[in-house]
């Protein structure tokens, strides 16, 4: 089983990017924390993260016919990222929106995201365990097929 995992823009800077919302948890540690969790499921992960949401889609469609599901923190798109929603809804597998930060709970103007009408769930606000939740979930979602 392979499940993708994608970072959008300004993700690259977990660990630095205002740790007081985010922690002092960096993008590697995070991937390194997703592996390790994937061995033990006895699952494949790639994973990707770009500032452009152009790279993002293109991920998805290059692994359109070889993933069986995909975890997504769409960052700043998740409030204007609509060619990623069209992409995501295209994907024949499931995907799970992860945020590290509880979006409902910040500004006003976060709290709508464009990409949940598009996936099949949303785990957020438990900072780093927020991807290891959403592996947990997909890998059953898949599972249960």
């Amino acid at each position: 089983m392979k499940i993708l995992v994608l970072h959008g823009p300004n993700l690259n800077l977990f660990g630095r990017r205002e740790p007081h919302i985010y922690g002092t948890t960096t993008l590697a540690e995070i991937d390194a924390r997703i592996a390790k969790l994937a061995a033990e499921l006895n699952v494949e992960v790639a994973s990707i993260q770009s500032n452009h949401e152009g790279a993002l889609i293109d991920f998805l469609h290059q692994n359109i016919d070889s993933a069986q599901g995909a975890l997504v923190n769409p960052a700043g798109l998740t409030q204007h990222g609509v060619p990623l929603h069209d992409a995501i809804k295209a994907m024949p597998f499931p995907v799970i929106e992860v945020h590290m930060s509880n979006i409902a709970a910040r500004e006003t103007w976060r709290a709508h995201s464009i990409i949940s009408p598009a996936v099949r769930g949303t785990i957020q606000g438990l900072g780093p365990q927020s991807y290891l939740a959403a592996l947990r979930a997909v890998t059953e979602m898949v599972r249960a097929v």
